[in-house]
């Protein structure tokens, strides 16, 4: 099995969409929460956040967006995806700063048949990393209810810092979902982390207000890693204290939006 000995708990289907076919890894019982991974992969420490989801009473969707499935962390693994994948595939917009990736169709799509699938209030979505925005581009797919942005770092370059990577209409969207609904999103980073600039976060307030939930850590805050703190949920989680308590936040959320039993 190799690396995906680590999903091994999960069951694993293609799912096609806009002529888009990517592989989907399953798990749990109850609404669903749409778990999109970080660089470089769909990695151990994801996959034992989605586990933690799953054990707190709701189905958890990882699909694999780039990547080896279950393959760990290294330095050169993640260089390779940076330089060799993710710049240079269509799916993914790396610099514009008013434009959201052409996968978040196929994302919507998915959250609409995980819905169908496992009823409750609605989807929970978590964007990591160069996914952390897709989560809030979903919001224009209605049966998302639970946007959480995690360490969202596109758009990259100083030119980009205060950019969001979704277009004006789907922050509208958002904004008049978050009130009629009466719904909210949380974002969380680092506040050393120089992929999530202070003037992003900014913009987050300035669009949405107290619709915004900032959970913004110090880097005595992060366990320790071969990079500077950045994942909030997954490298850089330790099992007590802030991160500990944000990553619980997460899952309350979940729960609370998608009406988990």
């Amino acid at each position: 099995m190799g690396y995906e000995a680590a999903l091994s708990e999960y069951q694993k289907f293609a799912f096609t969409h806009g002529g888009r076919t990517r592989q989907v890894y399953r798990r749990g019982s109850g609404p669903a929460v749409i778990i999109m991974h970080e660089m470089p992969g769909l990695h151990p420490l994801v996959i034992q956040f989605a586990d933690r989801v799953a054990a707190a009473g709701m189905t958890v969707f990882c699909p694999n967006l780039f990547g080896e499935a279950g393959r760990p962390v290294s330095t050169g693994y993640a260089l390779r995806e940076m330089v060799m994948g993710i710049c240079v595939r269509r799916e993914f917009n790396v610099w514009a700063t008013d434009q959201s990736s052409p996968i978040v169709d196929w994302l919507k799509a998915l959250s609409r048949q995980a819905h169908e699938e496992c009823g409750g209030k609605g989807v929970g979505a978590v964007g990591m990393c160069f996914t952390g925005g897709f989560a809030l581009a979903m919001m224009t797919e209605p049966s998302v209810v639970a946007p959480v942005l995690s360490q969202p770092s596109l758009p990259l370059g100083a030119k980009g810092a205060a950019g969001l990577g979704v277009t004006r209409a789907e922050i509208a969207c958002a904004r008049q979902r978050f009130k009629d609904e009466d719904l909210s999103m949380i974002g969380l980073r680092f506040k050393s982390d120089k992929l999530v600039p202070d003037a992003r976060f900014e913009t987050y307030r300035s669009e949405f207000g107290d619709r915004f939930e900032a959970i913004e850590l110090e880097d005595e805050d992060a366990a320790p890693a071969r990079m500077a703190p950045h994942s909030v949920l997954t490298l850089h989680l330790k099992e007590d204290g802030p991160t500990k308590a944000a990553e619980q936040r997460v899952i309350a959320f979940f729960r609370e939006r998608t009406g988990a039993a």
